[in-house]
């Protein structure tokens, strides 16, 4: 499912949008029993596999905030590249473009969950105590990185997420943050 909203967004968001869209996309897909983790800044994975990627902007007149346009991309029932995993097979219908499919996992079905995902981040968007519900919804759900993240040739720990949808790093006795911009 390829889809591209635009959607009212607060003037002064307590959230970040890619943040609040891809924990929406979290909840729908938890809500088939699946467990997706979030890769930063703006994908899902199952299973170590790219499920789904979010491409947030927030469109400005100035320095206000017009609307955020969101294109989101999910894997259903098609084909997909090594490293990528569909819903036919999460769900178990089989990794066949032709096999039994899962109904769940049909492109009507996955677009009225994309679009109560965006509805549900749109409505969560305001205020700093929303922002700071959608970190820890974020954090909780972001894929393990064991090793580190290699960051500007060096090994870093991830420490977190910022409300503002930053990557919290840390390396010894330093920290810094990776700020996706919207």
């Amino acid at each position: 499912l390829w889809l591209s909203a635009a959607l009212p967004w607060p003037a002064r968001p307590g959230a970040a949008l890619g943040l609040a869209v891809v924990v929406g996309l979290a909840l729908e897909l938890e809500a088939l029993g699946l467990q997706p983790r979030i890769k930063w800044p703006n994908d899902l994975l199952l299973q170590g596999r790219k499920l789904a990627g979010v491409l947030p902007r927030l469109r400005l007149r100035g320095d206000r905030v017009r609307w955020a346009q969101v294109g989101v991309g999910l894997n259903g029932i098609n084909p997909v590249p090594a490293g990528a995993i569909a819903l036919r097979e999460a769900l178990g219908g089989g990794g066949h473009r032709h096999g039994p499919c899962h109904p769940q996992a049909r492109p009507r079905r996955l677009e009225r969950r994309v679009l109560r995902a965006l509805a549900w981040a749109r409505d969560q968007a305001s205020g700093a105590e929303v922002g700071e519900a959608i970190r820890r919804l974020a954090e909780s759900r972001l894929q393990p990185c064991p090793q580190g993240l290699l960051h500007a040739g060096e090994c870093w720990q991830v420490d977190g997420l910022g409300v503002d949808g930053a990557l919290r790093l840390r390396r010894g006795g330093l920290t810094i943050a990776l700020q996706r911009r919207f």
